[in-house]
């Protein structure tokens, strides 16, 4: 029961984690494309609110139940795929986090564009386009990490790769 359990939050977190960030960019892709400051300011403050209830919390317990399905499963976490997806998901983690900060940042600014009843700032399109930048390293990492997760291929073990011998 508990490798079930322990699968199943794995798997729904991945998803949520996929799903979210993709409605998030298509969302947010789709009211700049209005060039709108009310739609953009009003994506921005759902995306913001979304990425911190669904995202993060994703985010965190990811981990937590790979580790544990692992050991579960008697995975070592030094199997090559196993460390692989967790290099890529730090990676997915490092643009993930300016990410976030963008879209606070693009919220703001497209709130005061609405409050001043003004276009949007060149600031804001610097950062939408910095932000739109960054999804495609992200979004490639998590596909690769779904891949690595489905597939489990032979990539020998961390230690193989730094030349320890196997007994």
């Amino acid at each position: 029961m508990t490798y079930f359990v322990l699968k199943y939050l794995h798997v729904i977190g991945a998803s949520v984690l996929l799903g979210t960030g993709a409605g998030i960019a298509f969302f947010m892709l789709l009211a700049h494309l209005t060039g709108r400051p009310t739609i953009i300011a009003g994506v921005a403050r759902i995306v913001v609110i979304a990425d911190f209830v669904f995202t993060a919390t994703a985010v965190v317990l990811q981990p937590i139940t790979g580790v544990a399905l692992a050991w579960n499963v008697g995975y070592s976490l030094t199997e090559g795929w196993i460390v692989v997806s967790i290099i890529l998901y730090i990676v997915t983690g490092m643009f993930w986090l300016p990410v976030v900060w963008m879209q606070m940042e693009m919220r703001r600014l497209s709130e005061a564009a609405v409050e001043t009843d003004s276009a949007m700032p060149t600031r804001y399109h610097d950062l939408f386009w910095r932000w739109f930048a960054f999804g495609f390293p992200a979004f490639a990492a998590v596909l690769a990490i779904f891949w690595l997760m489905i597939t489990r291929p032979d990539l020998g073990s961390w230690g193989s790769w730094l030349g320890e011998r196997t007994p």
